[in-house]
């Protein structure tokens, strides 16, 4: 069994008004000096596979096929355990 963690983050210049709405707030709630705040997906993955290549090539096709879309977003695979 291998478990990985896929980060999806949108892309440097695309726009953010989550993120921005995000800033806004803790900026109300008196969280001062905080700087541009971004969002993102994480998922966790459980695959029922034992040849760490052959995950990380599955993982990756799952992000550009459905998890990520990767015109406007990257991702990032990390495992977690073998």
């Amino acid at each position: 069994m291998i478990k990985a963690r896929i980060t999806v983050t949108l892309k440097n210049g695309v726009l953010d008004p989550q993120g921005k709405a995000i800033e806004h707030a803790l900026s109300g709630l008196g969280f001062g000096g905080v700087g541009a705040v971004r969002q993102g997906k994480v998922f966790d993955v459980e695959l029922a596979e034992s040849d760490k290549a052959k995950a990380e090539a599955d993982l990756k096709a799952m992000c550009d096929k459905l998890l990520a879309n990767t015109v406007i977003e990257n991702y990032a695979v990390d495992i977690i355990k073998q």
